[in-house]
């Protein structure tokens, strides 16, 4: 496990105290994920205000809220990848009587639909939600506010719907895909629809009283697949983990990645915010969190990661009237990457140049400028000169003799084909179409 010192473990309470001091939250519990484990965590005020000296603890759980979207999400990508669904299928392909046209699983993922936010019916003011009959019959009746792509514009009916998707083409129940697929996988055994077992009680704290008033529990029926799930930290944490480091059993890493990749912009005018396929996606400085918020009648929680660190951090708060969780998390887990970061790796040597790569390392050109080629782990990589750190190289995989595949970095996807003459002497290379010599030449030279 990579430990934190001390002075992190102090700050990491100060900061969460003050959050809880300035918001008067009854309740909190936050915790820092790294190396796949929780590294700190923490519980201050109460779980229930009739016990005001018993703080959260790492096992209670809370109302995760919509933070359950980006379960329900990990489930439709997993549907993908067994070649079940695809994300530009429409819904009516899974669900015939949905009458809105056009509406694809991809949109629905990066609430890019253009469909209005809740289902028909004032929910939030009866607090009664539809049955998955309701849903699907009621989704008629909704509004579309947007063309789809214009604008991003959140939906928890279109979420509600990828829960039905999930269930028709897994053939059983939501919850009981999500349990098979996910939660014993990954043993989170604390994780469920609604609450079971050792919870917090919700509050709201009014504003100009100090009084907390009880929230209630509502009865999510089909909106469960969009934000249903009761969790604790310990859970929320190995789920973080997994978001950093997932296990290939559960989700191809690959396929993580590209949940992780910007949609649509939250944020159009500073451009730190966007959402991915499920997953919320929040800019910090130089640093970019995956993750998800949630609000429920007494329940505010976000669980944020920076994937390239491995490090998260999980906030769960008792009350409606919350600080934003997504920068409660964030200045959580940015605390420790700036100032307690994990010891690196140290550098090992590699044991021997593929003896086809040994002729192609070096510094190359192309477009005019200059490539630095070269053989880590065995593997050819490319870095463009004066390419900023943070960057990652191009890392070619071989498909046959003179022919790679850009798998990351740079023209990711693209190929890389070598040309020797007759004594197997590299003449050129050409890299996504564009020549690639020893010599700077401008465009139309040959080598």
């Amino acid at each position: 496990m990579a430990e934190i010192r001390e002075e992190t473990r102090r700050k990491l309470r100060r900061i969460a105290l003050e959050r809880q001091r300035k918001h008067r939250i009854p309740g909190v519990y936050a915790g820092v994920v790294r190396g796949g484990a929780m590294v700190w965590g923490e519980g201050i005020g109460a779980a229930d205000v009739a016990h005001p000296d018993v703080p959260p603890g790492e096992d209670d759980q809370f109302l995760v809220a919509s933070n359950t979207k980006t379960f329900t999400a990990v489930l439709v990508m997993q549907l993908r990848d067994e070649g079940k669904l695809d994300l530009d299928d429409t819904l009516d392909a899974h669900i015939p009587e949905v009458t809105h046209s056009g509406i694809t699983i991809r949109q629905a993922l990066a609430h890019a639909s253009g469909m209005q936010r809740e289902p028909v019916g004032d929910v939030w003011e009866t607090l009664e939600n539809p049955d998955r009959e309701e849903l699907v019959r009621g989704f008629e009746e909704a509004e579309r506010m947007h063309r789809p792509h214009h604008r991003f514009h959140y939906s928890n009916l279109m979420f509600s719907l990828l829960g039905e998707v999930v269930a028709r083409v897994d053939g059983r129940e939501w919850a009981d895909s999500l349990r098979a697929r996910i939660l014993d996988p990954l043993e989170m055994r604390r994780t469920t629809v609604g609450f079971d077992g050792a919870h917090v009680n919700g509050y709201y704290v009014p504003p100009f009283t100090d009084v907390p008033v009880p929230e209630p529990v509502l009865d999510h029926k089909a909106l469960a697949p969009c934000g249903g799930l009761a969790s604790t930290a310990q859970d929320m944490a190995r789920w973080s983990a997994f978001v950093a480091d997932p296990v290939a059993e559960v989700l191809s890493p690959d396929t993580l990645e590209e949940m992780c990749q910007p949609q649509i912009m939250t944020d159009v005018q500073r451009w730190q915010g966007a959402i991915g396929l499920g997953f919320m996606l929040v800019r910090d400085g130089q640093k970019v969190y995956v993750g998800h918020t949630g609000g429920m009648p007494g329940h505010i929680t976000g669980l944020f990661t920076h994937r390239d660190t491995g490090t998260g951090a999980v906030v769960l708060m008792n009350t409606s009237a919350a600080p934003d969780p997504a920068a409660f998390a964030t200045d959580l887990a940015g605390h420790v990457i700036d100032h307690d970061p994990a010891e690196p790796e140290p550098w090992r040597p590699g044991t021997d140049v593929p003896v086809e790569l040994a002729d192609l390392v070096g510094v190359w050109y192309s477009e005019g400028s200059p490539f630095e080629f070269s053989v880590r782990e065995g593997r050819l990589e490319a870095r463009a000169q004066g390419l900023p750190e943070h960057k990652p190289a191009s890392v070619f995989e071989r498909l046959e003799k003179n022919l790679y595949r850009t798998t990351c970095g740079r023209e990711a996807g693209e190929l890389l084909r070598v040309t020797r003459d007759g004594d197997g002497r590299v003449v050129k290379m050409n890299w996504a179409t564009y020549l690639v010599t020893r010599e700077p030449l401008a465009f139309g030279q040959q080598p």
